[in-house]
């Protein structure tokens, strides 16, 4: 019955293409422009490590003025120390635990026909990779006793492994960065999770870093502190370990529990190491020690910014827009055809017969105008692509759920818009307009 309702359907539609094709377009147009928000807002705002985001957590410990919140109303900084990063992750108090942050330093290739460059750095502790799983191309991350030791190995990522080595398997082999040696242990497969949800304190989706080296080669070999480094007094001595032990938040620290609930624990572990750390001067604040998983971090520090929301909201208020020229459109198509349907409920068509032809009917104009706008909203993400480069990579492509939606959207709404003119259409009297013909 269906598949004899669509056959009546098209040959409706051939009618008269004008129509068929100002509803068509109707649709496309809105189902285009809320596909295009909807995708970056859909992108933006998904989880990036769901095998265990509600196990991953961000941790802030409220070192700042005692005269002043670090953010408004009452908000803890949303980096810590180079002293928590390296004595939180040291604790062990958590099943794994990373201080982290980002440095810089110059690469010098061993090809004579290389030449130096300049490499960002992510300095961080063994546990980030098993905690944070970025696919390895070759080797593995470092031992937790490297850490100790201090030991000067690193991690490549595959773009400077192909800088360096040429893609090549470089496990063993030596780098030379800012005049140290440094063995390579790993190199890493692509990976660019977006957002970059562990460190989002110098933008949620920028590149990730060049290289991977220990924490603790921060304090040995004295290295640039580069992203967000905020102070709230002036540091004591113009020394690298003064600052170092300044009041600066520059560092990102993440635990990673077992089950969830562990947080509870942990929490009250960071309420006594702040009050351990107020008996040394320091913490002038009331406590204010939060944990956030991954999910919530990225709701607490607003990746999706208000203004991608207020983007969407208005491009799907531009989508009912459309819809309301499409029952305008569908109310002139159907009026035109006020004698074949009273001929039909003449006959003995039911209402509920007309009703759900005409609503097949609805649904091929959504289907076609669903494909319409899907290529639309691919090229409006080709076009934001194009206008914001590499920092929106990974978020202006279409997957299968984004097509379904864009589909079921389209359907959706072409049904919805016919269901005035159809009701409309179908409650003529089938005596009263076959006298006018």
């Amino acid at each position: 019955m269906i598949a004899y309702y669509g056959r009546l359907a098209l040959l409706s539609l051939k009618k008269n293409v004008l129509l068929t094709g100002l509803m068509i377009a109707a649709i496309g147009l809105g189902i285009g422009a809320a596909m295009t928000t909807i995708t970056v807002n859909y992108l933006m705002s998904a989880d990036p490590i769901p095998s265990k985001s509600e196990r991953l957590f961000a941790v802030q410990v409220d070192n700042w003025s005692p005269n002043e919140a670090y953010d408004e109303p009452n908000l803890p900084p949303d980096q810590v120390t180079w002293l928590e990063a390296t004595q939180l992750t040291e604790a062990k108090m958590a099943y794994r635990q990373a201080g982290m942050g980002t440095s810089y330093g110059v690469i010098e290739p061993k090809g004579q026909d290389q030449k130096p460059y300049l490499a960002s750095v992510r300095i961080t502790y063994a546990d980030f990779f098993p905690m944070f799983e970025p696919p390895f191309l070759y080797g593995s991350g470092w031992s937790a006793q490297a850490d100790e030791a201090r030991e000067l190995v690193i991690v490549l990522s595959k773009e400077a492994n192909n800088e360096i080595f040429g893609g090549a398997n470089s496990v063993g082999e030596t780098v030379t960065f800012s005049g140290n040696v440094f063995r390579v242990v790993g190199v890493l497969d692509e990976w660019e999770p977006k957002p970059k949800f562990f460190d989002l304190a110098t933008g949620a989706f920028n590149d990730m870093e060049d290289v991977y080296m220990p924490y603790t080669l921060k304090q040995a070999l004295e290295l640039d502190t580069s992203g967000n480094n905020n102070c709230w007094k002036p540091i004591a001595e113009e020394t690298f370990q003064a600052f170092l032990n300044s009041e600066c938040v520059n560092s990102q620290f993440w635990v990673e529990f077992e089950d969830p609930d562990d947080k509870y624990a942990y929490l009250d572990f960071l309420h006594n190491y702040v009050a351990e750390q107020k008996q040394l001067g320091r913490f002038p604040r009331e406590q204010n020690n939060r944990l956030h998983n991954v999910m919530e971090w990225l709701e607490y520090q607003e990746v999706v910014a208000d203004d991608a929301q207020m983007m969407m909201y208005m491009a799907l208020m531009f989508l009912i827009v459309c819809l309301l020229n499409t029952i305008a459109l569908l109310l002139a198509k159907f009026t035109g055809r006020f004698g074949e349907i009273a001929l039909r409920r003449a006959v003995g068509a039911s209402r509920r017969t007309l009703m759900l032809h005409y609503s097949v009917e609805a649904a091929i104009v959504g289907v076609l105008g669903g494909l319409v706008g899907l290529i639309l909203a691919w090229l409006g993400l080709q076009g934001i692509s194009a206008l914001y480069g590499d920092s929106t990579e990974g978020l202006t492509s279409l997957d299968g759920t984004m097509i379904a939606v864009g589909f079921a959207l389209a359907i959706v709404s072409s049904i919805l818009a016919a269901l005035y003119p159809t009701w409309r259409a179908c409650s003529i009297a089938p005596a009263g307009q076959l006298k006018t013909q």
